[in-house]
């Protein structure tokens, strides 16, 4: 059974920096390609973020300038570092394979 376990959101100030974590159990062919999404309602989750085990990278163009990802295949591990974060990308940030989801991790920019 695959399972998303995000971590590392918490609350910062305009400008600042995080790094999200998202461990992953149970691998199998559905979690090949990982992805980052994010949720402020009323807003619907968006896309952030995809990688795959091998590094392949894309990031939406809004915040392609401040976000990174990046994967440990050794630890099963797959992460998102922030930086120069603002007050709009405050919200739940979700790790996604597939169907598979975790429970996201809070992010709260302060201005």
């Amino acid at each position: 059974q695959v399972q998303l376990t995000e971590s590392g959101g918490g609350l910062v100030k305009s400008g600042g920096s995080l790094r999200l974590s998202c461990t992953v159990s149970g691998r199998t062919s559905s979690t090949s390609l990982m992805r980052w999404f994010r949720a402020s309602p009323p807003q619907q989750r968006e896309f952030v973020a995809s990688i795959t085990w091998n590094g392949n990278a894309y990031i939406r163009d809004s915040v392609k300038d401040r976000f990174s990802v990046s994967v440990d295949d050794d630890k099963n591990m797959v992460f998102l570092q922030m930086n120069s974060l603002k007050p709009e990308d405050t919200g739940y940030y979700y790790c996604n394979a597939d169907e598979f989801w975790g429970l996201g991790t809070e992010v709260t920019v302060s201005p």
